[in-house]
């Protein structure tokens, strides 16, 4: 992203022209749509979703909605991204997290849109497009909460991140989740859209889960009575993933549970909503 560079100022420029065209005194999206460009950009190191759009002149939004974000945060190096020359919303057809869901449910059948097909990487996908539509305040909240939602409905809180003397050992350590007791059988939830990445029986965790999620977070759901998915499924946030139970190293059925990025367990008392 360099004004030295040609295709960058064929970009801005492309990103102006469309803005004219949706500030007129008429407002012509249809013809915004006729101008409408989709260039590919890869990422370089310390930039993230607010520093990309700010750069290109772009609401976030637009680049959130195209590109599929489910929340803002830092970018790998290498990260391929579509660049839209003209603000709105970019809702997929196929729409599977909670902000598309949410965003969907408010405009499609209320609001003009114009359907796309994009063609990124040897994929073809469908989108509807809403020019100039930004983030409503509730979707806008929605998107930059960066917290995860609680993986049970009803609990108490048995025991919390930090040290600790393990109840069943009767060792000090480090407690790296947070225990939540709650009676057998009781539904668990996954805390945020992801991929079931890992399953199976671990001496301490008992019938354990792993999902990943978006920016290198990972959740782990511990001492399941037994599981309600399988390896490998996508699932949203509140998404069925098991039961609560006392399998493992546990002395009554209650649900372990972790938040991980990058492999390193985080409290998440301060993140859970």
């Amino acid at each position: 992203m360099d004004n030295r560079d040609d295709g960058f100022r064929q970009y801005i420029s492309d990103v102006e022209g469309n803005r004219r065209r949706l500030a007129g005194l008429m407002r012509r999206p249809a013809e915004t749509v006729d101008h409408l460009t989709i260039y590919q950009y890869t990422t370089r190191g310390g930039e993230d979703l607010f520093s990309v759009a700010a750069r290109c002149n772009i609401p976030y939004s637009a680049l959130a909605s195209l590109n599929r974000l489910s929340g803002p945060g830092a970018m790998e190096v290498g990260t391929k991204l579509l660049l839209p020359s003209s603000p709105g919303l970019y809702i997929p057809a196929d729409f599977e997290s909670d902000i598309e869901m949410l965003i969907a449910a408010a405009r499609l059948t209320s609001e003009e849109s114009f359907e796309l097909k994009i063609n990124s990487t040897g994929i073809s996908q469908t989108f509807y497009y809403f020019p100039g539509a930004d983030f409503t305040p509730t979707e806008r909240a929605f998107f930059l909460n960066s917290g995860f939602m609680f993986p049970l409905k009803n609990f108490r809180v048995s025991s919390t991140y930090g040290m600790r003397q393990n109840p069943v050992t009767g060792n000090i350590g480090v407690h790296r989740g947070v225990d939540l007791a709650a009676p057998e059988g009781t539904e668990v939830f996954s805390t945020a859209a992801g991929v079931v990445t890992e399953m199976g029986t671990d001496p301490v965790y008992g019938n354990y889960i792993i999902i990943t999620h978006q920016n290198r977070w990972t959740s782990l759901y511990g001492h399941l009575q037994r599981f309600e998915t399988v390896l490998q499924s996508t699932v949203r946030s509140g998404t069925l993933i098991g039961r609560v139970g006392s399998t493992g190293q546990s002395t009554g059925p209650h649900l372990h549970f972790e938040l991980r990025q990058d492999g390193r367990a985080i409290d998440p008392s301060g993140r859970l909503r």
